[in-house]
């Protein structure tokens, strides 16, 4: 249901509400992405290989991947405030046991636990800021949420790399079950509960989900998103291994990443306003370009920076698909918007994976790069198919055909 009658409240309530829903954006992004400026820490600590380091990022992937859809189908009566303190404080439980991890096998088994929530969270986060914000402002609003996704990039996971030299990388994990527990306290202080549609059900999400738009969008951000972090989760290794840089360059690094996911995000949320769906297409064809040059940059540090600077602007493509699948989804608005996150997160398990095996074939760190833009550029002929489906059909880009 629509959070209009928060509207009336004024700008600042907005601006404090869509804070607290981007700050447990920031909860999840330092949670997520800190893997991968730990991963030095990890392989130490249990005695592993980078690759199987790859594999704990990819399990709480999968928790995003089957959380997300799983619980925004069962969340569906909900008001939507009652479900985001739900998740909010559920995900707060999977960092505190992440951080109390003994081994291995219980990391892996805690990653999945603490993704699950993750991706109903920023969906329903996103319905509410946009929702406030008005069909003029969607795109915007859902950038500010995102926001505290790629602040968490640029912030969160730089001090995460620094905790785990300095301290220990259970402190990180630790850290974050904090941050969710201040972003629950704010939500339940400053969003009113709005009554639950009385109409809406699973079934009637899972009926309206179930179109070509839909899944073909998703898709999208599942292959052509993957790219980013097939690069990403194999950075720190690359720096150390090809760049040849000192432990104390790699937070810099990451930071550098941060700052490009901050600009992508903002220019995502702005090209959509004007573009709409157009606006993916431009994104994906500057995701190939940035990703093929990657390798070229990676053997020296002046030009690394700059690559991994263009690479964190690939992030722009989270707003393009979120406001676009508000297009599509029909009455499954929730599930949409969590399955977002969802295709997002099969794309986080799709990067390392491919990444890793041509890493493991023997083809270098810096393969990642040219594997990266292979998946850009299939992500770029699922959005031509979209186009293609949706003209044949005559559905909703003839919206994008009237603002050219």
């Amino acid at each position: 249901m629509p959070q209009a009658p928060d509207r009336s409240d004024g700008h600042s309530r907005y601006a404090v509400i869509v804070f607290a829903l981007a700050l447990g954006g920031f909860a999840i992004g330092t949670s997520e992405f800190a893997m991968m400026g730990l991963m030095p820490n990890l392989v130490q600590a249990f005695g592993v290989t980078e690759p199987q380091v790859g594999h704990m990022i990819s399990a709480y992937a999968l928790g995003v991947v089957v959380g997300a859809p799983l619980l925004a189908i069962l969340g569906a009566r909900l008001p939507r405030r009652t479900l985001l303190l739900a998740l909010m404080s559920f995900y707060a439980l999977g960092n505190l046991a992440t951080a109390l991890a003994p081994n291995y096998l219980t990391m892996l088994a805690f990653r999945f636990i603490a993704g699950l929530p993750h991706g109903a969270y920023f969906g329903v986060a996103m319905l509410v800021a946009a929702d406030i914000a008005g069909p003029a402002r969607r795109g915007v609003a859902v950038s500010q949420v995102m926001l505290g996704l790629s602040i968490a990039i640029l912030v969160g996971n730089p001090l995460a790399t620094w905790m785990g030299q300095a301290v220990s990388w259970r402190y990180t994990f630790a850290v974050v079950a904090v941050v969710a527990v201040v972003t629950v306290a704010m939500i339940a202080r400053h969003l009113r509960t709005v009554p639950a549609d009385p109409d809406q059900s699973p079934l009637r999400e899972l009926r309206a989900f179930n179109t070509s738009q839909v899944w073909l969008t998703l898709l999208i951000g599942a292959i052509g998103f993957a790219g980013m972090f097939c690069v990403f989760s194999y950075l720190t290794a690359t720096l150390t291994h090809v760049t040849g840089v000192a432990d104390g360059w790699i937070p810099v690094a990451l930071a550098v990443f941060g700052v490009g996911s901050v600009i992508g995000n903002l220019a995502g949320g702005w090209l959509v306003d004007r573009m709409q769906f157009r606006a993916t297409a431009v994104i994906l064809i500057w995701s190939a370009l940035v990703l093929l040059v990657f390798p070229l940059a990676a053997h020296s540090l002046w030009t690394i920076l700059p690559a991994v600077l263009a690479i964190g602007t690939m992030g722009a493509l989270g707003p393009a698909l979120q406001t676009r699948l508000m297009d599509v989804a029909g009455e499954a608005q929730t599930l949409a918007a969590a399955s977002n996150h969802a295709a997002f997160n099969a794309a986080n398990a799709l990067g390392p994976w491919v990444g890793g095996l041509a890493i493991t074939a023997g083809l270098g760190w810096t393969s990642t790069g040219y594997v990266g833009a292979a998946t850009a550029v299939a992500g770029l002929l699922i959005y031509l198919w979209a186009r293609r489906d949706d003209g044949r059909t005559g559905g909703v880009l003839l919206a994008d055909r009237a603002t050219r």
